[in-house]
């Protein structure tokens, strides 16, 4: 059973945005294994608050301009 966990920062993708990461990646595991792993694939799109992690030492914070817009 194929299983990704993507992080990404809180409000950076909109809903239509996580279903197509859904999609794709689903799509990217049965590519690589087969239509056999379609039904027991899972995506996980996890979002991480605003202070919740850190990039190059620095605590990140996603800047408005890249926040979804739904």
């Amino acid at each position: 059973m194929p299983f990704a966990n993507i992080k990404v920062p809180q409000a950076a993708l909109s809903k239509a945005q996580k279903e197509d990461l859904i999609h794709r990646t689903t799509a990217m595991f049965v590519d690589f294994f087969g239509e056999v792993v379609r039904p027991t694939t899972m995506v996980l799109v996890e979002e991480v608050a605003d202070g919740g992690y850190g990039r190059a030492d620095e605590v990140f914070v996603i800047p408005e301009a890249y926040r979804a817009k739904e």
